[in-house]
């Protein structure tokens, strides 16, 4: 029998010297889909992030090109698809919208585009890199964005707008069955 002085005891172990297993899986550097709903809300997060990384080159391109700049572009952008059809619905707004781009409110928009971004691609790189933080944030998160786009739907409804709330809400609710599954896991580098 070994000197006893000499074993290190856990505080996690049973007075018969076992470490008990909280759980099969064990949560690893990365996240790692186990079923259907683990990949959905995989590919939800990473486009997610992607539309945060989009949204952050818009909040930049907002701060350094001009509105006229800007005007010009979607004129060019547009002019092959108005040529064709003038009450064109998507060519006639985005030229509406570049036109009404001034300096307070082209300020707005990029600040607004730039921390959106921000905000979402740390949290998804939290998320796929299993931060059990970033869970309850992102949910939050989405949770006021989808409060703000309910509030513009009820303002002036469209079809777009509601898709992306639709896949909010989707994302919300993988989110915190996700959570729950990592939340029981546990971690000790939270």
């Amino acid at each position: 029998m070994p000197n006893s002085s000499l074993i290190v005891s856990r505080p996690d172990m049973t007075p018969s010297g076992h470490v008990p297993v909280r759980s099969h899986r064990r949560r690893s550097g990365m996240f790692h889909p186990r079923d259907s709903l683990d990949w959905v809300f995989e590919v939800g997060i990473i486009l997610k992030g992607l539309n945060g990384l989009l949204e952050m080159v818009g909040g930049v391109l907002l701060l350094i090109v001009t509105p006229g700049a800007i005007k010009g572009i979607v004129r060019t952008l547009t002019a092959g698809e108005l040529s064709e059809n003038p009450h064109d619905f998507i060519a006639t707004r985005l030229l509406h919208t570049a036109g009404g781009l001034t300096g307070a409110g082209l300020t707005f928009g990029a600040v607004y585009l730039l921390i959106h971004g921000v905000v979402k691609v740390t949290l998804v790189i939290a998320l796929l890199r299993n931060k059990l933080w970033a869970y309850p944030w992102m949910i939050a998160v989405l949770l006021a964005f989808i409060a703000y786009q309910v509030y513009l739907i009820v303002l002036g409804p469209s079809p777009g707008l509601v898709a992306l709330t639709v896949f909010d809400v989707l994302i919300v609710v993988l989110t915190w069955r996700e959570y729950r599954k990592q939340r029981d896991i546990g971690t000790p580098d939270d």
